[in-house]
């Protein structure tokens, strides 16, 4: 019986010893970059147990504006503190000189440091192109003045940059060949996403010194470099927004009240956004709470009047624009009196100045009766529907799109419903199914100030290396498909003119801008209430100089009543703003 128990106790004891030993291997030989279910590099964990660190930089790539100005960090050049300074002895004083600050401050902060750190942080002192090199002149050992990755308060344009995040499952499934620490930053949203596989960090910069158990110095007081030594990385995303436009366009956004909205502004040249404003804003402690991360200016929206730009354009191709022909404005669509806009006996020129709904319900119909695709069809010509964000083939990548969150506009849903008198009248009009982007709206009026020219949208003009040099460029590329005469194109540009020269013109309001504006307005019912009043977007796209085209402004309130929420004071507001910044652009030339 003696001898059974001894047995079992030495099986026992092997089986206990063999899960010790597997146990011991799987930490030591094979679960050494991912242990656990967290993941856990215990190479890393080992390094860092052993280690003190101060990151310079987290080696993901970054965002610049059209002038090179950083648009999500700057880099600040700081003095950095070792906190083995408080056991050896080193010359406070000389440092303080050379910044400015009582050596006494420098030993206190020291002596309360249980990591590196960067004198003032979270505001660290900014030292100057002199400053650090007279401190790293005096070669005092945990002493540095370097430049450092310091992340801005606040990010111009958040919604189009977008958001990172670390998740492990995302990582592994996005780059299922390569090793990544659990750690790494990756885009959730956004340009950040779109272009993740270029900015993904590769390495950080780092200055890293060993110590004891004590905090003292392991290996003497040399503290190491660490950076990726590759002088190509982390590359910059070099955006099309300007930084200094973009700033002044969330200020105006934000003084105007829109809750939900914003505003895009292009360069009609190369067809690149200057600035895009979206709110609501997005909640940084929880970013899927409502719905800030959401870009509302690629969303699809309802643009009502808008869309009888697109209605206009083929009325004037099929000859359905005859300016001795009028129309009974002081109708509705459905031919009801209309006692709220008594417009009286308009022809086609007038009827879009004032938008009226019953032309454009009748042309529509007369439209549909000739093909029922054309309105669908002129709505592609002008570049307003489907994504007209920047697409193409970059390297590997097959259909890269910088603006994967873009929603399609839309005409139709239905073939019946392009055959239906009724729902015609309505498209006519921009209601029932017709769905676009502000951003498709902006590339619309591009399209247009162009004389027909039809461009992909482009936020972003280069991926360039560390160094500077370009690594990839993106080139204002045509959008595919028909587009619109310059005749018809011309004829558009007059219509929108008399919008704002009209005296009775919707845009009557912009007449005397800084610069002269041709445009249209558009109020549209969302089906939407709130304490039983129905709900509007509205809307002012236009393009200016009218003489000499240069910039397209969209401006869209959504989800208000109709006596409130207006944008015609926030168009008018940043197309000043434009003006005074070109002025002064001009006159430091």
């Amino acid at each position: 019986m003696l001898k059974k128990r001894m047995m079992v106790w030495v099986v026992v004891s092997f089986v206990c010893l063999g899960l010790l030993m597997g146990r011991l291997m799987e930490i030591q030989l094979f679960a050494t970059k991912s242990f656990s279910k967290h993941q856990i590099n215990l190479l890393e964990a080992s390094v860092k147990q052993r280690s003190q660190e101060v990151i310079l930089d987290s080696g993901r790539g970054n965002f610049l504006d059209r002038n090179g100005s950083p648009i999500i960090y700057e880099d600040i050049p700081v003095l950095i503190l070792f906190p083995f300074l408080k056991k050896i002895d080193w010359d406070a004083e000389k440092i303080g000189k050379i910044i400015g600050v009582d050596k006494k401050l420098l030993y206190q902060k020291v002596e309360k440091a249980k990591k590196p750190f960067a004198f003032g942080d979270p505001n660290p002192i900014h030292l100057t192109s002199s400053q650090m090199e007279k401190i790293n002149a005096l070669k005092v050992p945990g002493v540095f003045a370097v430049k450092r990755k310091y992340l801005l308060a606040n990010t111009p344009a958040e919604q189009l940059i977008g958001l990172v995040k670390e998740n492990q499952q995302e990582l592994n499934e996005r780059y299922p060949d390569k090793e990544y620490s659990p750690q790494t930053l990756i885009g959730i949203s956004g340009l950040e996403k779109s272009f993740d596989e270029f900015l993904i960090a590769e390495g950080k910069s780092k200055l890293v010194y060993h110590v004891d158990g004590d905090g003292a110095p392991l290996f003497g007081v040399n503290v190491k470099y660490v950076d990726s030594s590759n002088p190509y990385y982390p590359v910059n995303i070099k955006t099309t927004i300007d930084k200094k436009i973009q700033l002044a366009a969330e200020k105006l956004v934000t003084q105007h009240g829109i809750k939900k909205g914003g505003l895009v502004l292009l360069d009609i040249e190369n067809n690149s956004v200057l600035s895009l404003v979206s709110r609501p804003s997005i909640n940084h402690k929880d970013p899927y709470k409502g719905n800030g991360i959401e870009n509302m200016m690629v969303k699809q929206q309802i643009i009502g009047s808008v869309f009888k730009t697109v209605v206009a354009a083929a009325a004037i191709d099929n000859n359905l624009n005859d300016p001795t022909r009028t129309f009974d404005c002081s109708r509705k669509i459905n031919g009801d009196p209309d006692l709220k806009y008594r417009h009286g006996m308009l022809n086609f020129k007038d009827s879009f100045a004032r938008s009226c709904n019953r032309t454009f319900g009748q042309i529509a119909n007369e439209l549909k009766d000739i093909n029922p695709n054309l309105i669908g069809d002129y709505a592609n010509k002008l570049g307003l529907i489907g994504q007209v964000g920047w697409q193409g083939t970059i390297f590997h990548l097959d259909q890269f799109k910088q603006l994967p969150d873009e929603e399609a506009g839309r005409v139709f849903i239905s073939e019946d419903a392009k055959k239906d008198k009724n729902f015609v009248a309505m498209t006519g009009i921009g209601q029932h199914e017709v769905r676009a982007t502000p951003l498709g709206v902006a590339n619309m009026m591009a399209t247009i100030a162009r004389g027909g020219e039809k461009d992909m949208v482009r936020v972003a003009s280069k991926i360039e290396y560390q160094n500077g040099t370009t690594m990839y460029e993106f080139p204002k590329t045509e959008s595919k498909g028909d587009s619109i005469a310059p005749y018809t194109a011309m004829k558009l540009q007059e219509l929108l003119r008399e919008v704002v020269t009209n005296e009775q013109g919707t845009g009557r309001w912009f007449k005397d801008l800084p610069y002269a504006i041709a445009g249209k307005s558009g109020t549209a019912e969302t089906g939407k209430f709130e304490n039983k009043q129905q709900l509007h977007n509205k809307w002012f796209a236009g393009y200016f100089p009218f003489e000499d085209p240069k910039y397209v402004l969209v401006t869209v309130n959504l989800d208000v009543t109709e006596d409130q929420g207006g944008v015609n004071l926030l168009f008018a507001d940043m197309v000043k703003k434009l003006y005074e910044i070109d002025t002064e652009n001009n006159g430091a030339q």
